[in-house]
């Protein structure tokens, strides 16, 4: 996985330099050990079962939309501009939430197709397409990969690392090779993006959480944004995979918070020929604005794409969840009034960001052990511990009643060059309960690393 870029783009941030336990006499380590085994020791009485494995919405949030349940009675108009909520047809979505997504993406409404809960149930079906049939005219990728497997090699997608393993999860399962690019504090790094997709027909898209990424919280800087639409891509049927899960995830003032380029605008300024308008596959949804099991989700593209989309999803969709989707717009309204209840997620989330800084900085900040994000929306943490350590972690973890999203999940094929990065998920736990789970993972860390030290010397991990 790792043939097409170099190994050496990825090396973690905590690698640079010895850590305070590395540093340490043999005698100090040992006496380390021994303390820190009291504290697991303790956390380890208290029985725990804790889960920060996903990023979800904590009950208290999905409370936030339960007013939106009133919003239609067995008395309510269920008419939208001449639509019927409560019957078959619009099947690109109901105008109000054609109109909705529209003013969130950035794009008429006309480019956009409102449809179910999941956006990851539309980027797989769109991938699933291009599989069967094609993209722009091309053959499919089905046809594409068999000719290619005949010549010893295959189809390829570009997976920013760390990132978020079930976008990896779709291509692989359609028998793509997942290319590993590393991320910068900007985005991927365009570089190698360039390098492969403009010289690489075999290279058909790459995946993107462009703001709040998942899992290290980075927002796209303008000249990441400008470089995905300024690409010359080889092959006609490469698509950018726009995934805008976090758009509106802030968990700051908008002001203090980073701000994404509109990638249409971005193409706008750039798009010499119909191949370069096309470039880009936008989606998002309200899976955690306001309930996950029950929102609505959007896909936006050019004329063209929406054109084809919409060609392939015929087959498929008769009507969406319509009642879903009116329910959603009377309640959130638009632009405005999604702001004001985003504000109110804001308020849950942003404790629970402060606590693991505080967390973190407080347990760790002074071994030089690890490193992490400090992300100002989105729903993780990305953190770096030694190299050869985030499996052991999270099992310590897991022994000591907290449950974490598997080490390695952040890369393609569970596949982390160092074993370093573990994706941290304190979105649902209490206050109480976070805090608890930090104490866990703190000790955790420090257990691992101090292990390693002694490892690193020959000795036994074990006092």
């Amino acid at each position: 996985m790792f043939e097409l870029v170099s190994r050496e783009l990825f090396q973690p941030k905590s690698t640079s330099e010895q850590n305070a336990y590395q540093k340490m006499s043999d005698a100090e380590l040992n006496q380390a050990l021994e303390l820190i085994g009291q504290e697991a020791r303790a956390l380890g009485e208290k029985n725990l079962k804790l889960d920060m494995a996903r990023g979800k919405p904590s009950p208290a949030q999905t409370a936030l939309s339960k007013p939106m349940l009133d919003e239609l009675n067995s008395a309510s108009d269920l008419t939208d501009s001449g639509s019927f909520a409560d019957n078959y047809g619009d099947p690109w979505g109901l105008p109000s939430a054609r109109a909705f997504a529209a003013e969130l993406t950035g794009v008429p409404a006309d480019q956009v197709i409102v449809n179910g809960s999941s956006s990851l149930n539309l980027m797989h079906d769109i991938i699933s397409h291009a599989v069967t049939h094609g993209l722009a005219g091309q053959s499919s990728w089905a046809e594409q990969m068999a000719a290619a497997k005949a010549q010893g090699t295959t189809l390829k997608f570009l997976c920013p690392a760390p990132g978020y393993d079930r976008h990896f999860a779709i291509t692989q399962h359609y028998g793509f090779e997942n290319v590993a690019v590393p991320m910068t504090e900007d985005g991927p790094n365009m570089d190698v993006v360039r390098e492969l997709v403009e010289n690489d027909s075999s290279v058909k898209g790459i995946w993107c959480v462009p703001r709040f990424a998942n899992p290290t919280g980075i927002t796209y800087s303008d000249e990441v944004v400008r470089a995905f639409a300024n690409l010359k891509p080889v092959a006609p049927d490469f698509r950018i995979f726009w995934d805008n899960a976090y758009a509106i995830h802030a968990f700051v003032p908008e002001s203090e918070a980073p701000q994404l380029l509109n990638i249409f605008d971005a193409l706008a300024e750039v798009a010499a020929d119909d191949a370069q308008k096309n470039l880009v596959i936008a989606f998002a949804s309200t899976a955690k604005v306001t309930f996950p099991s029950s929102g609505m989700a959007w896909v936006a593209a050019s004329p063209a794409d929406i054109k084809e989309i919409q060609s392939a999803f015929k087959v498929a969709r008769v009507s969406p969840e319509k009642i879903s989707q009116l329910t959603h717009v009377r309640f959130l309204k638009d632009a405005q009034g999604i702001e004001v209840h985003m504000q109110k997620h804001a308020e849950l989330l942003r404790p629970r960001f402060e606590l693991v800084e505080r967390k973190l900085q407080e347990g760790l900040g002074d071994l030089n052990v690890a490193t992490w994000s400090h992300p100002k929306g989105g729903y993780f943490v990305s953190f770096d511990g030694p190299v050869g350590s985030a499996r052991a972690i999270v099992s310590r973890a897991n022994e000591l009643g907290v449950t974490m999203t598997p080490a390695g999940a952040t890369w393609p094929s569970g596949n982390d060059p160092f074993d370093s990065n573990i994706r941290l998920a304190p979105s649902y736990p209490s206050l109480e309960e976070l805090s608890l789970a930090l104490d866990v993972f703190v000790v955790a860390a420090k257990q691992v690393a101090a292990r390693l030290a002694k490892v690193d010397r020959g000795q036994s991990a074990f006092i």
